[in-house]
Formats: C-alpha cells, structure tokens, sequence
C-alpha cells in the first residue's frame, strides 16, 4: 500500500485567521424576498440539547423516530428604530434616514437625518431602503450595558412596500413570529469559540515530527523552499486560534415558543455558563459555532430550495447539562 501524500492538513478554506473585530457580525449577504417580511433577526445561543422527532427526509428511516442534537437559542428584545434610503449610486452610500425619536435617543441619535414623510415624496431617488434595529439584552440578565445596533433589509415586489413593511414596525418591537416559521431553513452568522495562542499542531494539525530529528516535535520541520526567498503565508506558524467569524447555512428550525414554552426547553439547573431561558427562543438542528452567551446572527436561508414542512418533534431533552 502507497504512503499517502499528505503536504499539510491544515485547511486554508478561511483566511486569514484574525480575530473578530465586533460582536454583532456583519451579513454580507442577504437572500432577495418577494414577501414583505424581514430577512432576519438577532439572538443568543443558550446551549446543546437533543430532540426526537418524526423523520420527515427521504431517508431509509422516514416514518421513524429519530434522535437529533440541537441548539437553543434565545431572542432578546429587538426594536426598529429607523429606516436607511440607499441611493442609485452605490459608493456614496446612504442617502438619508428617518428615525422613531423615542428609540432613535435611546441608542444615542439625538438628530434625525430626515423626515420620513417627505423622503416618501421622493422614492425615485432611491433604489433600496433598509431596516434600522437594535436587541437590547438587558432582560437575558447578562450582556453588554448598552444596545447593539445592526441592520437588515426586508423583502418585498417594489421600494414601496418594503417603506410600507418597516414603516408598520417602526418604534415597535419586533416578534420571532412575524420573521420566522417552524420548519424554515435559516443561515447563522456568528464568532467561534476562542482558544488563545496555539502551536502548529493543534492550529494546523500538522504531524510531530521523530523524536531525533531536530530535538523539537511539536513544531514544522521546514519554512518552505530556497526560493522564493520568503516564507509564504500558507506556511504553518503558532498564532491565535478561534474567535473567528463564521457562517454556516441551512439550518432547520425545529422548534418555536415564547415565554410561557420556555420551562419545557430548560435543562434542569439550567444551560451550562448560561441559565435558564426566559424569552421567545427557537431551536435549530445540530450545532452552530461559538460558546454559551454568544450573539448570533440569523437570516433566512440564502442558498435553499426545499419546501418548508412543520417538524413533529415528540421530545426535548430536559437532563440537567451540568455534568456535560
């Protein structure tokens, strides 16, 4: 049998590998809705659970009930607090905004840049429009002192009834029903776990080198070739590993509830580093990056086709997680 040709194993699918910058994660990207409805929503992941259901896939144990892990997530309290107008031109920007003067104070804006009725009068002008919201955590019992605002667009057939769609919600809180449905398919934007300062075996995986070799083992053998006469960036070195942003698609909502549902999701003693959920909350299918108490980012799925079928979930794990 051959040796299998292995010149490194660590993967350069992302790079670099730099720390995240912020907390809220920034959306690149955001699926093109024909329905005015909002695109996404913030929340906190709370922990691991596991769930039974009915298995609705075309695999060989359709019919079955089958045993899957999940993920909790609890959604603080989001308000819409403004409308952005994006103009024709994309470099300059946004063109103007109009604010709800009681949210508007509240995250700092003392001066509206605009008047929404008479931005209304000009709609030709613009090409998209956005909306302004915040989550404010303070009723998770941790998390930062003050609100993180973010942005999300809406869907919509023209730039009217996307004002029409943010308008309705504007000094409102914005509800878990009125963004997403049981059984929908949502992406996850949020920042992974950080794990400090490592070498290159636990950074790249690299092999240890023999014991004789150079009187190191856990280190790389060589820096590369002759020539260039560099060292390259996809050459293995020590540096900080984690706290990255990461995206990962197509993840099923199982399950919806709000305050008066949360006692049936809560592990006994609470979720480890977290608690105990209090608020609205959704649980999504398999795991997403990122420790307890982590912001995360949701928007609907970008990437999927399939249709939306309600989960017959027939249990939730309420083992206490304290001994995990």
């Amino acid at each position: 049998m051959g040796k299998p040709r292995r010149p490194h194993k660590g993967s350069l699918e992302f790079w670099p590998h730099r720390r995240a910058k912020k907390q809220m994660p920034r959306v690149r990207n955001w699926p093109q809705l024909a329905e005015p409805k909002f695109a996404g929503l913030v929340g906190v992941k709370a922990g691991m659970t596991s769930i039974a259901m009915i298995d609705d896939s075309e695999a060989p144990s359709k019919g079955s009930e089958i045993v899957r892990p999940a993920t909790i997530i609890e959604i603080p309290k989001v308000f819409i607090y403004g409308i952005r107008f994006y103009g024709t031109k994309i470099y300059k920007g946004a063109q103007a905004e109009a604010h709800d003067k009681v949210l508007a104070a509240k995250v700092g804006i003392k001066n509206s840049k605009g008047d929404l009725a008479t931005i209304k009068q000009n709609l030709a002008k613009y090409n998209d429009v956005t909306a302004l919201a915040f989550c404010d955590e303070s009723n998770l019992g941790f998390g930062n002192k003050r609100v993180m605002r973010f942005e999300m667009p809406v869907g919509g057939k023209d730039l009217t009834e996307k004002v029409s769609t943010i308008e309705q919600m504007l000094g409102k809180e914005l509800k878990l029903n009125n963004v997403l449905a049981p059984g929908e398919y949502v992406d996850v934007t949020t920042i992974s776990t950080g794990k400090g300062w490592t070498g290159v075996i636990k950074r790249f995986g690299v092999s240890r080198l023999p014991r004789k070799a150079t009187g190191k083992v856990r280190h790389v053998g060589v820096l590369g070739a002759w020539h260039p006469a560099r060292v390259l960036y996809s050459v293995p070195h020590a540096g900080h590993m984690g706290y990255n942003y990461r995206t990962e698609i197509n993840k099923r909502v199982l399950k919806m509830g709000g305050p008066n549902d949360a006692s049936t999701v809560n592990a006994k003693g609470g979720f480890v580093n977290y608690g105990i959920v209090k608020n609205d909350f959704i649980i999504l299918d398999g795991s997403i990056p990122g420790p307890a108490r982590r912001l995360v980012r949701i928007r609907k799925a970008i990437r999927n086709g399939r249709a939306v079928k309600v989960p017959n979930v027939t249990f939730v794990s309420t083992s206490s997680k304290q001994g995990a």
